[in-house]
């Protein structure tokens, strides 16, 4: 893989994005590709996003634009208005919104497409279990991230408290790196981040690895998919699908995805998020209680 350097990896970690074309091949539709991303994605700048948009088209002979957003929301309300073709999101808003997206491919990791949520505190914290965060200040990351928020609100509310009152004081910010950040810096007593990217991240940034510990892992989970809105038709979707299937078979696609610390794309179902889908439900029904 690529060395980052720490100022430039970490800033694009922390950003919030806008749009990032690729050259269009000579024979693509005069239509662009719009792929949203959130911050799940991981990379130290732009220019990677511009060289996988750039791949992406001339597999599908499309000119791509990658739209890069903050909050999980934002991306799905654009696939739900038809403003993109297709995103890469969290589990979470996949099973609240399946019967209006469609599973496209998901990512493998460790060679599964699977992943965790993580309790995480600073090195020097005694916390030893989450129950120990009790009226403590702790940071979620998004109210429609799996691993950032419906998880740990279900691991809290299983083990018997209310995840609104257990905490003196939580924030969100709006991505696992900066939750990781904020724990590292001492800003806050704990978090829960998105397994994938702690890894990823202490990759390239071993200092941060020595500031923040683990306490908890959650049981594996489905790994954030990428998924197609209305606006996407069938034959971009197949063609979509073939592309991603065969990123690892392809030199360009496999340093691609180096760069993304993945192994290649996966053509689980639906089934791998029914564990999210049903914690879901459950948070739902002890809300309305």
């Amino acid at each position: 893989m690529r060395r980052w350097s720490r100022r430039a990896f970490v800033a694009a970690l922390l950003k919030a994005g806008g749009l990032v074309g690729a050259v269009r091949p000579s024979s693509a539709s005069d239509t662009p590709l719009r792929f949203g991303v959130t911050p799940v994605i991981l990379d130290d700048d732009v220019g990677f996003l511009k060289r996988w948009s750039e791949w992406l088209a001339g597999k599908l002979d499309r000119r791509v634009v990658l739209v890069q957003r903050t909050r999980y929301q934002e991306i799905v309300d654009l696939l739900l208005r038809g403003q993109l073709h297709l995103a890469w999101i969290c589990g979470y808003p996949y099973v609240q919104h399946q019967g209006q997206l469609e599973l496209i491919a998901v990512p493998l990791w460790h060679g599964r497409p699977l992943y965790r949520s993580e309790f995480i505190v600073p090195v020097e914290s005694e916390a030893q279990a989450p129950e120990d965060l009790a009226g403590r200040l702790f940071a979620w990351t998004d109210p429609d991230s799996n691993s950032g928020w419906l998880y740990p609100r279900f691991r809290l509310d299983a083990s018997g408290f209310d995840p609104d009152r257990f905490f003196r004081r939580s924030i969100f910010t709006w991505g696992h790196a900066r939750s990781l950040q904020a724990v590292a810096n001492g800003l806050v007593d704990g978090a829960a981040v998105d397994s994938y990217v702690r890894e990823t991240l202490m990759l390239h940034l071993p200092p941060l690895a020595k500031a923040v510990r683990v306490i908890e892992r959650s049981p594996l989970f489905g790994f954030p998919p990428i998924v197609a809105g209305p606006a996407l038709d069938p034959a971009g979707r197949r063609r979509m699908q073939s592309a991603l299937f065969g990123q690892a078979t392809d030199t360009e696609g496999r340093a691609l995805l180096a760069n993304l610390n993945l192994d290649g794309f996966s053509t689980a179902g639906p089934e791998v998020y029914a564990d999210i889908a049903a914690m879901a439900e459950h948070l739902g029904r002890s809300r309305r209680s």
